[in-house]
């Protein structure tokens, strides 16, 4: 039976990626139909996509009771994003990544200020639905803060403002199709997200009591790596495109998200409760791994291949100490 478990967690892995994949371009391909701004699809939409496998494992986790799953995905995706996607970023670039210190400054700023306030409100071994909206409104903050920077040509999205071209006037007949095909890419993705992050929640619980290992492990571990896929792999496909920038702001953004939007909104379907031996351990460790890729990116303004494998190392130790620690 363990090899059913470990092949459906594998072939669901896959198929969660494409999904998001398809709800990426659904979600984007409805926005330039109905001419929605540039500046609102690479914000919200692409952004929330982008994180869609980590929002649907978490949520769905809390609903069904495995609150340690939700809050290690939550957590783990942040130190996956920053030790190994951000780090592979560094180790593929042609060049050093240019960092936009400005920006950085101002957003990584936030996101500290989010981690710590997410650590208070979780000391006490629990995420209320109070707490949870608390998280779901700084949203707002971050959503304004972030339309200001790029309206000020600052953002963390260049090529943006390179895309002036008017749009092409679209027939009706042309219209309808397009709306058609997005449609059924945005509605088949989510089907298949959910789908398959169910399965997910499925394999991993099994797992875990076949090993006798602790759902926090797998969520801060395996899940998180692989619902971390499509931040891993727009990272890499950037930096590898001379566009690393566009993997810094994919970075920064999820790991916001993934704290405000997927531990906000999985407390609000269900209180999250956790050890507080394991709040312990993961959250001082996610700061600090935070913590370090700001400071790498904030020397001299760039990102390279030094700063990458210092990440990478970090997440190495990181996982590992997880397996003694929490075994």
């Amino acid at each position: 039976m363990i090899f059913i478990y470990f092949g459906a967690l594998l072939a669901s892995f896959v198929l969660l990626f494409k999904c998001a994949d398809v709800f990426i371009d659904g979600s984007v391909g409805l926005a330039h139909v109905f001419n929605i701004p540039k500046l609102i699809v690479g914000i919200v939409l692409v952004g929330l996509a982008t994180t869609a496998p980590e929002f649907a494992v978490s949520v769905q986790a809390a609903f069904l009771g495995h609150s340690e799953i939700s809050l290690g995905n939550a957590v783990g995706s942040v130190i996956c994003d920053d030790g190994i996607a951000m780090a592979l970023a560094g180790l593929v670039a042609t060049t050093a990544i240019v960092v936009n210190c400005r920006v950085l400054r101002i957003v990584g700023s936030f996101l500290l200020g989010i981690d710590f306030l997410a650590f208070i409100l979780v000391r006490n071994g629990e995420v209320s639905r109070l707490e949870g909206m608390i998280l779901l409104l700084l949203l707002i903050p971050y959503f304004l803060i972030i339309i200001f920077l790029q309206r000020r040509k600052k953002g963390f999205l260049p090529g943006q403002e390179k895309q002036n071209k008017e749009p092409v006037p679209l027939s009706d007949q042309t219209r309808r199709k397009l709306i058609r095909k997005h449609v059924f890419y945005f509605i088949g993705g989510i089907i298949g997200v959910v789908i398959t992050s169910r399965v997910i929640i499925w394999a991993a619980v099994r797992i875990s009591i076949q090993f006798s290992i602790s759902e926090t492990i797998i969520g801060l571990t395996v899940i998180a790596i692989g619902t971390s896929l499509p931040e891993i792999s727009t990272a890499i496909t950037a930096a590898r495109k001379g566009e690393g920038e566009i993997a810094v702001g994919n970075i920064l953004g999820a790991d916001v998200l993934n704290i405000l939007w997927i531990i906000g909104m999985s407390a609000v379907v269900r209180p999250i409760v956790v050890d507080q031996q394991v709040i312990g351990f993961t959250f001082p460790f996610m700061i600090l791994i935070v913590t370090v890729m700001l400071v790498l990116m904030r020397f001299r303004c760039r990102f390279g291949k030094i700063k990458g494998v210092v990440l990478l190392g970090l997440y190495a130790v990181y996982f590992l100490w997880t397996l003694f620690f929490l075994l």
